[in-house]
């Protein structure tokens, strides 16, 4: 049997992980790492994947096959305690709190630590609503689906209150229209209402795109002084942190003029596409909420939308048209 070929990634630096096949354990591979590291078994925190994701090391004697490594994996090794994170970031960011300029500022940590860490993936329900429950996840801390409603409500007012900046032109239909709409609970965000969020928080929200390879910074030409991060696969958006070297904290916002971590999540783009993580939209079916006819892809549904002035579509579970 070959020789698994694994990347070491640490605080410290990278190295490769050597003399280990599919059939090595858990345990053999614990030694190893304990070895690379000079980190305790105890303390041996590992990740892997893109975004990374704590793999679950718990039975030694599992072969690595069936946890889930392979040839080319990159392992993220922290020391970590078994201590549960705390998040160094408001509690409750709904509802927000106006200044006396009207404008809503988080009440967030400005403290990063000196070595960036690793973005992580913190998973959401997908529910047609990810995208206000992410935001709410950067900015509060906690998954919390009902700050979806408050939201969206957020949206539909800026949007009428601003007609030169929210025309037909960029809404796609009449405000009014829009308005109505978005207040749907099955209507999906997307760039018009990450622009609206971004404004109305005073806050940059970078979004890394899986399907593209890119990050799209909405919020950027505003200079605003703090930043977060969502991750984009095509079809669902989910929170990224960043947990903190002690082990027991995470940090959702960052500020703007450290670009270490903007620059670990171009990075995350560009390896997230090339392992394929991400949803093909053109092949990816869908329904229409109001005639429930299926759909392949965006383009069928937008041409359904024209068609019919249908403008709610649901993800159909588990099809994926090849």
């Amino acid at each position: 049997m070959s020789s698994l070929v694994l990347k070491l990634k640490t605080k410290s630096g990278q190295n490769v992980v050597e003399g280990l096949t599919a059939a090595s354990t858990v345990r053999d591979l614990k030694t190893k790492l304990c070895s690379l590291t000079n980190i305790g078994e105890m303390n041996l925190h590992v990740l892997s994947g893109y975004p990374p994701k704590a793999l679950d090391l718990s039975d030694n004697e599992a072969n690595l096959r069936n946890v889930g490594i392979s040839s080319g994996d990159v392992l993220i090794v922290e020391n970590k305690p078994g201590a549960k994170p705390k998040v160094i970031s408001r509690n409750d960011v709904i509802p927000a709190t106006r200044l006396d300029n009207d404008r809503v500022r988080p009440h967030v940590t400005d403290a990063i630590s000196d070595f960036p860490g690793v973005l992580m993936r913190k998973i959401v329900p997908a529910d047609n609503s990810c995208l206000f429950t992410s935001i709410g996840f950067v900015l509060g801390g906690k998954v919390d689906p009902t700050c979806a409603s408050y939201m969206r409500q957020i949206i539909a007012e800026e949007v009428i209150n601003d007609g030169d900046s929210y025309s037909e032109a960029i809404l796609g239909k009449p405000p009014r229209a829009y308005c109505d709409w978005i207040l749907r609970p099955d209507s999906w965000g997307g760039a018009i209402e990450l622009s609206v969020l971004s404004h109305f928080y005073g806050i940059e929200i970078a979004v890394v795109d899986t399907l593209n390879a890119i990050v799209n910074r909405f919020g950027e030409d505003r200079h605003y002084p703090q930043r977060v991060f969502l991750v984009f696969d095509g079809i669902h958006y989910d929170p990224l942190y960043m947990e903190q070297g002690d082990g027991d904290s995470i940090q959702t916002i960052f500020p703007t003029s450290d670009d270490r971590v903007l620059l670990e999540a171009e990075q995350l783009a560009r390896e997230a596409k090339s392992s394929r993580q991400f949803t093909d939209v053109e092949r990816f079916t869908l329904c229409c909420l109001e005639c429930r006819v299926s759909l392949r892809g965006q383009a069928e549904a937008q041409a359904h939308a024209r068609e019919t002035g249908h403008t709610s579509f649901g993800e159909v579970p588990g099809a994926h048209v090849e």
